[in-house]
This record gives C-alpha cells, sequence and structure tokens, in this order.
C-alpha cells in the first residue's frame, strides 16, 4: 500500500508550528504541530481532549466558520489537524491566533457534560488552557506569506 502523507514526512526534522500538509480536491489538511515529534513532551490525554471542544467550537463559531470541515487531534497527541475549505494559510493562521488565545482564557469546556460528550470525565481545563498558552506563543512567531 501507498504510504499517507502524513507517513512521509521526516518526523526526526519536524518542529513545532503550523504546516499546510495536503491539499485534496479542494479541502486543506494543516499540521498543528504543538510539540516536537518524538521529543518525549506530548500533550496530556486529558489536556487534549479539553482542547479540541474549546478549539472545536471557537473554530465553529468564528468568522470562518463556513470553511472549517474539521479540527481534531493526532493519535500521537504532537498537536491537532484543521482541515479547511477556500481558506488561505494567512486566514487560517490568523484564525488560529484568535481560537488559541482564546483557549487560552477559557473558564468552562463547552460540550463536556455526559449527555454530549462519550468520555466526560477525562477533561483537564487548567492542563488545555496552558497548552493553548503555549502554542498561541508559537502561532506568534509563525511568518503568512502574502
Amino acid at each position: 500500500m501507498e504510504k499517507i502523507p502524513s507517513f512521509c514526512k521526516d518526523h526526526d526534522n519536524l518542529q513545532t508550528g503550523l504546516y499546510l500538509s495536503t491539499v485534496q480536491q479542494g479541502v486543506s489538511t494543516f499540521d498543528l504541530r504543538m510539540k516536537t515529534p518524538n521529543g518525549g513532551d506530548y500533550v496530556p490525554p486529558k489536556a487534549l481532549h479539553t482542547i479540541e471542544h474549546i478549539i472545536a467550537t471557537l473554530l465553529r463559531n468564528g468568522p470562518h466558520k463556513e470553511n472549517i470541515i474539521y479540527f481534531g487531534p493526532m493519535g500521537c497527541r504532537t498537536g491537532f489537524y484543521l482541515l479547511t475549505v477556500a481558506l488561505s494559510f494567512k486566514q487560517v493562521l490568523g484564525e488560529l491566533r484568535r481560537a488559541f488565545s482564546l483557549g487560552a482564557q477559557a473558564e468552562e469546556i463547552p460540550g463536556s457534560s455526559k449527555k454530549e460528550c462519550g468520555n466526560y470525565l477525562e477533561h483537564d481545563l487548567d492542563g488545555a488552557r496552558k497548552e493553548c498558552a503555549a502554542y498561541a506563543a508559537i502561532l506568534s512567531e509563525v511568518k503568512a506569506d502574502d
């Protein structure tokens, strides 16, 4: 079988940041790398779950909500994938800066009740805020091509 695009990346040289991974049929997949691959520091599972709830909610209620297809965690716990349509890298970067800055200040976890979430006991708001703040700082250093 062919390797999928994410397995073709050299994870020994991949650093934190924001990367356009692929574009297929007009859908752009962005790699939100919060942690250095195989660096020994990963997003804790409870914080990862909480970040997913917070950032997905912020993106799907933001100014580009019609262009957001999916936001979800990487199994390796080094970051997230964001799938969009009809947004430039610069627009995605701006939207992620907004969302992660707000996520760093979140006071509640959207969709975290037993009725709304399939694993409602596995959340960590403080941990999620810390990770969001750290990634917001990383995003502040990312350059957007005009």
